[in-house]
């Protein structure tokens, strides 16, 4: 009999699986749950966007693109950037189409780190930053961010973490599972930090159109001298609610370009075709379905937030994506044991703090890509397990 696990990699076997998709995964198996626990927009992709990969199947574009993706493609995502943020990519050697924005993070990542250098890593953040450091023989080093900065990265935070090992930050903002931004003068004070040093900059921007302040969006890219030190990553999931057709990009300086396109000539070929027809479409014309969701999440941004500091669940404004972060402190409850009550009394489902690293304790991520009458449910349910709650703590 094959003993499967001596052939496994010590570091695969030591990875844990995704927080994230465990509640998911226990929800799916009950009736009547409202899941709030996925990052997936609940608008369609819109019609004029399906329609072009439609067409794209009809008139038999079924073949490979290059590696690097359809010219027109890259040639729509730079002068997007340039439209909207004032960036300047070339298209030929300084974009990169890749399968989602999670193949663009990896390429970036593997490409760059080798057994001994440190990746920077503020948390709470994105589940996939470590596993795929330390995949590549990297060492994580943690910046825990704070609820009273807003979830931010501080000047005072960078500066105290990077050594002589250090080669890469990860700034995931605007951030999943904080809904924290990044500002102009939050950006300016991290580019302070590191102008001067080798040290590279990973932007994870997939959620930059979905920013709630009147000033939008700012890349770092943008920040004097900070182009030159920065790999722009995005992807047309959560901007366009197109998920499921996997497709993302980076941007940076042509030579890392160059070193990920190699990476991702043998692991992947090529993006998907039809995801890539219609990505152009979506990218020259749907800046109005972009203030329609936006909008839209908005909306329900501001009734979750205000109905979970109704309840007690102490929450900050969140400026970006789509979540929510409250602190589930009050409760006395760990966000595990929160979750998983919460879960399997009132069938709601969300994601613990932890899921997102170690400070994330003591809070959940609440998403609201979901409808108003599923948000208000949810809260009705919530409501009811804190007051359930509090009658059992107080007979104990």
């Amino acid at each position: 009999m094959m003993d499967y696990q001596s052939l496994l990699t010590d570091c695969i076997r030591d990875i844990k699986p995704s927080g994230i998709r465990r509640f998911f995964d226990i929800a799916a198996e009950m009736d009547d749950v409202i899941s709030l626990s996925i990052g997936e927009p609940d608008f369609k992709t819109p019609w004029h966007v399906r329609q072009e990969g439609i067409h794209s199947l009809e008139k038999g574009h079924t073949h490979y693109t290059s590696n690097s993706g359809l010219v027109s493609l890259r040639e729509g995502i730079s002068g997007y950037l340039n439209r909207r943020f004032g960036l300047s990519y070339r298209p030929r050697d300084e974009i990169l189409v890749t399968v989602g924005g999670s193949e663009a993070i990896d390429l970036c990542i593997r490409s760059v780190i080798s057994s001994g250098d440190e990746v920077l890593i503020p948390e709470p953040s994105f589940v996939c930053y470590e596993p795929i450091t330390r995949l590549a023989g990297g060492t994580p080093v943690i910046i825990e961010t704070k609820a009273e900065n807003q979830f931010r990265l501080t000047p005072q935070e960078l500066k105290g973490k990077i050594t002589p090992k250090t080669k890469l930050l990860i700034l995931p903002y605007p951030n999943n599972p904080t809904g924290a931004i990044m500002r102009r003068e939050d950006l300016e004070g991290i580019a302070q930090v590191l102008r001067g040093t080798n040290i590279l900059v990973l932007s994870d921007e997939i959620y930059g159109e979905l920013t709630y302040n009147q000033n939008g969006h700012t890349s770092i890219a943008q920040i004097d001298g900070m182009q030159e030190r920065t790999v722009l990553v995005s992807g047309f999931s959560k901007t366009y609610a197109m998920t499921g057709w996997r497709l993302g990009y980076l941007c940076g300086p042509a030579p890392l370009v160059a070193a990920m396109t190699k990476l991702h000539q043998y692991a992947i070929m090529s993006a998907p075709t039809t995801a890539q027809y219609a990505a152009i479409e979506a990218i020259r014309n749907g800046d109005e379905d972009i203030v329609h969701m936006r909008d839209e999440y908005n909306m329900r941004r501001r009734l979750l937030v205000d109905g979970l500091n109704r309840l007690g669940l102490s929450c900050f404004e969140p400026q970006g994506a789509f979540y929510c972060f409250p602190s589930i402190q009050s409760t006395g409850l760990t966000s595990e044991e929160f979750c998983e009550q919460l879960l399997y009394t009132q069938h709601v489902a969300v994601v613990p703090g932890t899921a997102f690293g170690d400070c994330g304790e003591g809070f959940v991520r609440v998403s609201y890509c979901y409808s108003t009458n599923h948000l208000i449910e949810a809260l009705h349910r919530i409501e009811r397990f804190i007051e359930e709650h509090k009658g059992r703590a107080s007979h104990a």
